[in-house]
């Protein structure tokens, strides 16, 4: 792709205990700010909600343990187009696996996958890369990184790697990464899996039943309501990152917020904050932003995907796709509707997740 040629270098995550102490200090130090009495989620994060999680950040939670359980799985660090790549790169035993690219979005990060190392390994070779912008991938050189570009470059990584055939899986902006691959890259590509899609109408919707209308009305909630975080990040992330960067309180509420509401319960405590940390200790509140203001001046409604597609829908996620609008965009083959999970599918529902992607690849 006219790329100089640069090494895969192995990388170990090993945070400075003075960095550490810093963010102990900060959370110590942290200022909560007033609230309405009486009120709940739907004016943001309670401060009695907050409070909690920050007084087990600074008091229980151990960074050194869950550094340890990453650094169980080999990761790497390489250069694509002038931006420094991280990455876990897990094989499986078998040989003639297939290799499968799982990608994750905001206000995520690889830990997202942690739970469905072990049983995907089983079948799959897999590598699964930060975001450029986001953790050990920050922050970006340059701007222009669209959902595009980050395809293009995940082409690359996997060639870099020696797959010439492999799979995809993504949910949030990972799953927009894994259709773009599907246009950039199909004749290496043999299918697609995502948790994650969104549909839009493109005209009456006159043949919809009651249930796939009640879906469009939940994406108009989701755009509504629940789009805060997108609409500032789409508009003005710089000036949002000032306070994020600056306050571990406030990273913690921006991303704990959604991982309250995009969820049917409560996810596990240190995966959140080993989340959070990540983002904090690489200070790239800003620069995983940026996707989004990226996505928003440079969209345009995508051309179909040829590669076959499968769908998991998770009912409590931020808003469900309609199956018949999902045809008009992409080639779908496989489709489940499950009963339980949400947004983090990978965290809420590892097994599920995992078993729906082994049988949509069998299925190939």
């Amino acid at each position: 792709m006219g790329w100089r040629v640069i090494p895969i270098e192995p990388f170990i995550i090993n945070i400075p205990q003075a960095d550490l102490d810093d963010l102990r200090e900060r959370l110590g130090r942290t200022r909560l700010p007033s609230e309405v009495p009486g009120a709940g989620w739907e004016r943001g994060v309670p401060v009695s909600h907050l409070s909690e999680l920050i007084e087990y950040w600074t008091t229980t939670y151990d960074w050194r343990v869950h550094e340890a359980e990453l650094n169980a799985h080999p990761q790497f660090i390489t250069e694509i187009d002038g931006q420094r790549i991280h990455f876990l790169h897990v094989r499986s035993d078998d040989p003639d696996a297939l290799p499968l690219i799982l990608t994750h979005g905001w206000p995520s990060s690889v830990v997202e996958f942690l739970d469905v190392i072990e049983p995907l390994s089983r079948d799959f070779h897999l590598v699964i890369p930060s975001l450029p912008g986001f953790g050990f991938s920050g922050p970006q050189p340059d701007g222009g990184w669209t959902l595009d570009r980050i395809a293009r470059a995940w082409a690359e990584l996997m060639a870099r790697l020696g797959y010439d055939r492999y799979g995809a899986h993504g949910g949030d902006w990972g799953s927009g990464v894994a259709r773009e691959l599907g246009r950039v890259d199909p004749d290496h590509l043999v299918g697609i899996h995502i948790n994650y899609l969104l549909t839009f109408p493109t005209g009456p919707v006159d043949d919809l039943d009651e249930s796939d209308r009640a879906r469009l009305e939940g994406l108009e909630r989701f755009t509504g309501d629940l789009g805060g975080s997108m609409a500032v990040q789409s508009t003005r992330p710089q000036t949002l990152a000032y306070g994020l960067a600056d306050s571990p309180a406030g990273q913690l509420a921006w991303i704990a917020e959604k991982f309250k509401e995009w969820t049917d319960g409560e996810i596990d405590r240190d995966r959140l904050l080993t989340n959070v940390t990540i983002y904090w200790l690489t200070n790239t509140a800003s620069s995983s932003a940026q996707l989004y203001w990226e996505f928003a001046h440079a969209w345009s409604r995508p051309e179909r995907s040829p590669v076959p597609t499968g769908v998991a829908v998770f009912p409590h996620d931020v808003a469900l796709p309609v199956r018949k609008l999902a045809e008009q965009t992409d080639t779908i083959v496989h489709w489940t509707e499950f009963d339980h999970g949400g947004h983090f599918a990978a965290l809420e529902q590892p097994k599920l997740l995992a078993e729906d992607i082994r049988a949509f690849y069998r299925s190939l």
